[in-house]
């Protein structure tokens, strides 16, 4: 057994000093804050010192399962109450925003030379959950490993790019909005991750909404799956064991079980105290991972053409979102 758990120590634990020097750092820069620090000295740290591949296999686990744990925790803060704040207006918004993302990122796509599958991944990994959503989607529609690893990082990057500007962006146009701001974030960003850390660069309240904001697109994941393997035309009978892995991700049902238990249940002060602490030290671990695994030596390989693709996707969802906001007047 200590053969399998060995491998995740060195890069996790690197996460975590990451993690805690971002945090006392963030008590000289309040301004900035330890979720900003930790993903930027993680690229920092990541690029110039840590490309040990022995470190890989923590640095991943910290990225997705932290972030996982993350988010089921979130979910002891937030009650039925707080997401009915978001309402009908919140969930036209995002099937809107869903519905333009899959569009123009499809259209563009095939503009710019790139085969129906690549644009489908693309599509997908932007209007519901990046990584995930692209897992899901690729052997449903015949994808091959390849085209899915290179719309993977494509999506990863336009995500990065798109969480360290949207925030202030967000800030700039719609000032003290906070469901706007958090709407802005929580209808665009691609992977749970960076919705996290976008909205934790404005305060926690902006992460418990724009994460409402993103569980809705995350929960249309099954939808969108089922959808692009018509237009495919990949036959409904793919094998079980890759169609299982379709419904709705764990995390989610787990926010929602701790959702309805604190919507339900008067749970002591403290569970509300604990899970916030935990949470956050988890997150601001998971940044510091996403930071250190961020390869721009990667992105650059990608070539020209990848890079119009991600950029343009990005400024359509960016200006869809600002317009739809302004149409279902969320503020």
């Amino acid at each position: 057994m200590v053969h399998h758990k060995n491998p995740i120590l060195p890069g996790l634990i690197l996460s975590a000093t990451v993690a805690a020097v971002s945090k006392a750092l963030a008590l000289i820069f309040p301004s900035i804050g330890g979720a900003t620090i930790a993903i930027l000295l993680g690229i920092l740290l990541g690029n110039i010192f840590f490309r040990q591949a022995e470190l890989a296999a923590g640095t991943k686990f910290a990225e997705s399962r932290l972030l996982e744990y993350s988010v089921v925790l979130l979910g002891f803060t937030v009650t039925f109450q707080t997401i009915s704040e978001i309402g009908g207006k919140g969930i036209g918004y995002v099937l809107s925003m869903m519905t333009s993302t899959i569009v123009f990122a499809y259209w563009i796509g095939q503009r710019l030379g790139f085969n129906e599958k690549m644009a489908l991944m693309m599509a997908g990994g932007n209007a519901v959950c990046g990584s995930s959503a692209i897992g899901a989607i690729a052997p449903a529609i015949g994808a091959k490993e390849e085209e899915k690893g290179q719309i993977i990082t494509l999506v990863n990057l336009l995500g990065t790019l798109m969480m360290l500007t949207l925030p202030f962006l967000g800030a700039a146009i719609f000032g003290e909005g906070l469901f706007a701001t958090s709407a802005l974030i929580g209808g665009t960003l691609q992977s749970v991750g960076q919705v996290v850390a976008g909205a934790s660069l404005i305060n926690p309240k902006t992460v418990q909404y724009a994460m409402l904001f993103k569980i809705m697109r995350i929960m249309m994941l099954v939808v969108v799956v089922f959808i692009f393997e018509r237009k495919a035309g990949k036959p409904a009978s793919t094998p079980t064991a890759q169609r299982k892995k379709m419904p709705i991700p764990w995390y989610v049902l787990g926010f929602l079980i701790a959702c309805i238990l604190n919507s339900f249940v008067q749970l002591p002060q403290v569970f509300d105290t604990t899970s916030h602490f935990v949470s956050t030290w988890f997150e601001t671990t998971a940044l510091a991972a996403i930071g250190l695994r961020l390869d721009f030596r990667k992105f650059l390989k990608e070539g020209p053409r990848f890079l119009i693709y991600g950029l343009s996707v990005g400024a359509v969802q960016t200006v869809s979102a600002i317009i739809l906001i302004v149409i279902f007047s969320i503020r």
